[in-house]
């Protein structure tokens, strides 16, 4: 097994107009836009997903104009999460997980289940919606992360269910919302975004070089000393994992920049 896991950095979607003529080179047209990020970053995550289904074909598109080890986290639909009684989602689950996803092939990263501000943390329910995540889809394992946003999942009671059922809970360093930096899953999943489009890096040089170093000890197998958890008696198994980091919102003129910088802090030499 190899000492440390692999470690892909990238942007919120790849159709933005600030990007291009910055990030995307002048007149490249709009339908090479995918293919272009994806050889300058090695991650993507879709948004595009939590509002509305694709089709298969779709899927299968983006998978082939996207080089080997690229890889596509999807952010599952606001139906699935954005409901009063959460295990009583599984029609809607199922119809996120069964609209062609698994068309990307190896290129299908994690799951990121979001869940709004509003949502509180209830023991039972949220361990319904969890039993109703399937660990595999058409021979495909899936990695699934939970990005909750309220105060009442800051309790070590998540962490368990989280680790219990092998979901990642998202790292999300936010102005707002709650930072939960517990591995309880076999991969990590951050969402930074607290960038700034006044620097070209997306964040300054040295909080670059903070994250770098974070990721990883993650990758090592390790956890970072300096970020907050709500279940610090607990320990994860010293093992190498793969991290996916996303620059989103806040910056996002400068967010391929800060990817691709940070790639470059987090490659072996």
């Amino acid at each position: 097994m190899s000492a440390s896991g692999a470690i892909r950095t990238g942007i919120g979607g790849w159709t933005f107009e600030p990007w291009e003529g910055t990030f995307y080179p002048e007149k490249l047209p709009k339908k090479r836009q995918l293919e272009f990020a994806s050889r300058e970053l090695t991650a993507i995550e879709v948004n595009g997903t939590y509002y509305g289904s694709q089709k298969p074909e779709t899927f299968a598109k983006w998978a082939s104009e996207v080089p080997d080890g690229f890889i596509f986290s999807l952010k599952a639909s606001r139906f699935t999460t954005n409901r009063k009684v959460l295990a009583e989602g599984g029609e809607s689950v199922q119809k996120f997980l069964t609209q062609g996803l698994t068309e990307l092939g190896d290129h299908l990263g994690p799951i990121l289940w979001q869940f709004p501000p509003t949502k509180k943390f209830e023991p039972e329910d949220f361990e319904g919606f969890l039993k109703l995540l399937p660990e595999k889809l058409d021979g495909l394992l899936l990695k699934h992360a939970l990005e909750v946003r309220n105060e009442t999942f800051m309790t070590p009671e998540f962490a368990a269910l989280a680790r219990k059922y092998k979901a990642a809970v998202v790292y999300a360093q936010h102005e707002d919302y709650p930072e939960i930096a517990d591995v309880t899953a076999g991969f990590v999943y951050a969402r930074l975004q607290k960038g700034s489009d006044d620097i070209k890096t997306c964040y300054p040089e040295k909080a670059l070089s903070e994250w770098a170093g974070r990721f990883k000890e993650w990758a090592g197998g390790g956890e970072p000393s300096d970020l907050p958890k709500i279940d610090p008696e607990t320990k994860p198994a010293k093992k190498a994992r793969d991290v996916f980091a996303f620059f989103i919102t806040s910056g996002k003129v400068n967010a391929p920049n800060g990817a691709r910088e940070l790639q470059k802090r987090t490659q072996p030499r």
